[in-house]
């Protein structure tokens, strides 16, 4: 295959990726799956010069391109919730339930779930095992465009009714947004477990990488994005007032800088993007300048997207599915469609009265079916299992997560994508209408 074909073929794939999210919209397929689809294709055709970019031989740059991926998705869904969090303020704290008990209840069961598949079924390793369950335990923020909120629009009317009033959207945006930080404290305990017994590292991983690193991302996130708001709308110059000016390359300046400073330090840098991104959507909240930010954020996530699938698409159709077994197919099959389903709606499970539910982030039992179902896997998965196989060492094991990871994620693409059109507009239909106050 020529270079000239590659350009021609790159060029029709730039083209799906501009007409699909708007082709598709209320159709019962999802552009990731066709974008998958067409990178199969592209993989059937001959490779130019012969070599394929594998993401089993090029873990370093399968890595960096998915980090940069979900790092610009966590800053689109920071900037997409309007409900504030509001540090002292308990009613706030308590809107946010859905994602409390998402992560704090629902990721470590689906975590445990997974790892205990992965060591009786495929016979992984303990520490194989427990890297399985991690990767596969996040909400990815990626591939969930579906299922979130819209994101901020250019009227505060607007902007302000876009999750209060669909607790399901904010439930599954607000779960994506925190989890992929906070699975990595999981990950790096197989990568501990990897390298010694588990009374080598415990307490280093207790107070370290689960406490330490958490409160620091946290904390860098919030301080960088309340810095970066107090320059965009309150500078002293009307030069740096870049909420004036109208320059929206601030989200990725933002985006960068505060996974930098959050990493230097040695905090989750993707927790620290998605808080960032919070603080600075918390200043000037019906501005439309956050508008206009994440429409930069979205369409660079789009591309990003875009060549994230090609590349998943090549190689599935080049071998990467090669090692998969059938137990490795039984386990994929079983987190998406019972794993996650059944850890999610039991941590969502009570709440308060209906009328109360955005006070109390209560979900309805319809709702909690819809949110339970809908853990989308992607990106997040390529990038953790991409990283830890490149900074520690699980034997023999590595094609055989690989192809295993892979399948979940085109079976998660394929379920979810089909899915979430019907799903979405039926919980319309039978939702009951909220009170006239």
């Amino acid at each position: 295959m020529s270079a000239d074909v590659v350009y021609l073929v790159g060029g029709l794939a730039l083209l799906l990726g501009v007409v699909l999210p708007a082709a598709l919209r209320g159709a019962a397929l999802s552009a990731p799956i066709v974008l998958v689809a067409v990178g199969a294709l592209i993989g059937l055709l001959p490779a130019p010069g012969g070599e394929r970019v594998s993401p089993v031989d090029h873990l370093a740059l399968t890595e960096h391109l998915t980090e940069f991926a979900v790092l610009v998705a966590l800053m689109g869904v920071g900037l997409a919730i309007d409900r504030p969090l509001r540090w002292r303020s308990w009613t706030s704290w308590r809107s946010w339930s859905p994602a409390w008990r998402l992560l704090a209840i629902g990721m470590p069961l689906a975590i445990a779930g997974g790892a205990l598949l992965g060591w009786v079924v495929m016979g992984l390793a303990p520490a194989a095992a427990l890297l399985l369950g991690a990767v596969m335990a996040p909400t990815d923020p990626v591939l969930a465009a579906d299922i979130q909120v819209e994101g901020p629009t250019e009227e505060a009317e607007g902007a302000a009714e876009v999750d209060e009033d669909d607790e399901v959207r904010f439930a599954l945006t607000s779960e994506a947004g925190l989890n992929d930080g906070l699975a990595f404290p999981f990950v790096q305990a197989a990568m501990l477990a990897a390298g010694g017994g588990i009374g080598t590292w415990w307490w280093h991983w207790l107070a370290w990488e689960l406490v330490g690193k958490v409160v620091i991302g946290a904390v860098v996130g919030a301080v960088c994005g309340l810095a970066l708001a107090r320059v965009a709308f309150r500078a002293p110059r009307r030069s740096l007032r870049l909420a004036e000016t109208g320059e929206p390359l601030l989200a990725i300046a933002a985006t960068v800088l505060t996974y930098g400073v959050a990493e230097v330090l040695g905090g989750y840098g993707f927790l620290a993007v998605f808080t960032g991104a919070l603080a600075l959507r918390s200043a000037e909240r019906g501005h439309e300048y956050h508008a206009l930010m994440h429409q930069v954020v979205e369409r660079l996530e789009r591309l990003l997207t875009l060549v994230v699938l090609l590349l998943l698409g090549v190689a599935l159709t080049d071998g990467l599915l090669a090692n998969l077994t059938w137990s490795g197919a039984v386990v994929a099959v079983l987190l998406v469609a019972v794993v996650r389903p059944v850890t999610a709606w039991v941590c969502l499970l009570g709440g308060a009265a209906r009328e109360d539910r955005v006070a109390d982030g209560a979900l309805g039992p319809r709702e909690r079916v819809v949110t339970a179902f809908f853990g989308v896997r992607g990106v997040g998965s390529v990038y953790y299992l991409a990283y830890a196989l490149g900074h520690a060492d699980f034997g023999d094991v590595d094609r055989v997560l690989w192809s295993t990871v892979t399948f979940t994620i085109v079976l998660s693409v394929l379920v979810h994508g089909i899915a979430a059109t019907p799903a979405m507009a039926w919980l319309e239909r039978v939702r009951t209408p909220q009170p006239v106050a």
